[in-house]
């Protein structure tokens, strides 16, 4: 049987929608290929905002009354209103974040990662008191929860979710192919003449941008001839220490390119020399994967979900610890780059978003 799924897609709207966001395109973008009919559920937009189309979202949407502020807040207090009028004729509900809808019908959650139960300091008090009410909503009423990778499903098992109704399923890459010209541009553009390392994400505690920062002064005090290139949009938080090692950094030895689009970051990749990467804790790290699949050798934090993604294919260190940082990084440029490289791309080969909207294409039709 294949089912009608709505998904809840109003996070392409969030100014920052992240790796979540990348996850609603490309599974929209590959579930057609299944036979499974799927539909976004969104907030109401005013004519002002980008389209759904504008955010790279292909299957029709149906939107609230409400606009994302008031309907988040309707569903986690209230538990109104329900999408079942939005969404007829829908065997299955998919909550793709934190956003839950009220729904009679059966209820998929997607728990991408329970890292504000590790260290709730690492968001914002408000954040992680709505991520715990979503977490208590998830273990109530979602018939079956997916997660991107076996450490969060260990969190979740931890948390009291029943592993009869967790089901893992890794995100996946789509490859973006660069020319050397573009790199080359790319790296004018921001001033990148030397070999870099490259770091992606959002400006936010957890990703543990101080470590690579004193790592990189490491590295430069032994007379390493690598820049540091910082991509990603502003988050939240204290980013005063951060900011502090930045400018006792040379000025032409960090470069902090700031938000790419998704060429440019594909450019930024394919130059690097190195991608580091020493989140304290994530539900999967996509950038990882990214990386991969660009060639570019990886270092990155051991015991968490990244450790899972690049198996052998990458260098895995104590994200807390800028020495070993800094001699992953050494090793990585030197040594160890050819082999890295090719195996990274390789292992990155088996991670495809065709893949995980099959795996997930499997589930819908589970509870339908």
């Amino acid at each position: 049987m294949d089912p009608r799924v709505a998904l809840v897609v109003e996070q392409l709207w969030q100014p920052v929608p992240g790796g979540s966001g990348r996850y609603i395109v490309e599974l929209s973008r590959e579930l057609a290929s299944t036979g499974v009919a799927a539909m976004g559920i969104v907030a109401h937009h005013g004519a002002s905002e980008p389209s759904a189309r504008d955010l790279g979202l292909g299957i029709p949407v149906v939107a609230s009354r409400l606009p994302r502020r008031a309907l988040y807040a309707a569903w986690d207090r209230l538990a109104l209103p329900s999408v079942d009028r939005l969404c007829r004729g829908v065997r299955v509900v998919h909550a793709t974040t934190w956003a839950i809808p009220p729904t009679r019908r059966p209820l998929v959650v997607t728990v991408h990662d329970t890292a504000f139960l590790r260290d709730p300091g690492h968001f914002t008090s408000h954040g992680a008191a709505y991520f715990t009410r979503a977490l208590e909503r998830t273990k109530a009423r979602a018939d079956l929860v997916i997660v991107p990778s076996q450490a969060t499903a260990e969190d979740c098992l931890g948390a009291g979710i029943p592993e009869s109704r967790i089901r893992v399923i890794p995100h996946g890459v789509r490859h973006t192919e660069v020319t050397e010209g573009e790199v080359a541009s790319f790296a004018t553009t921001h001033g990148l003449t030397r070999p870099y390392v490259l770091w992606v994400g959002t400006h936010e505690p957890r990703k543990n941008l101080p470590s690579l920062l004193r790592a990189h002064r490491i590295l430069l005090d032994r007379g390493g001839d690598l820049d540091l290139a910082l991509a990603g949009p502003s988050g939240w938080g204290d980013d005063s220490e951060e900011k502090a090692l930045i400018s006792a950094l040379p000025s032409d030895r960090v470069h902090v390119v700031g938000h790419l689009s998704d060429r440019e970051l594909a450019c930024a990749y394919a130059g690097a020399c190195v991608f580091c990467f020493p989140s304290v804790w994530e539900g999967f790290g996509l950038p990882v994967l990214e990386a991969m699949d660009q060639g570019v050798p990886v270092v990155t934090s051991r015991g968490t979900s990244m450790a899972e993604v690049v198996g052998s294919a990458g260098l895995l260190i104590d994200p807390v610890s800028p020495d070993q940082i800094a001699e992953a990084i050494e090793a990585a440029a030197g040594p160890d780059h050819m082999r890295l490289a090719f195996a990274g791309r390789t292992q990155a080969s088996g991670f495809t978003w065709e893949r995980s909207a099959r795996a997930h294409a499997d589930v819908y039709r589970e509870l339908a």
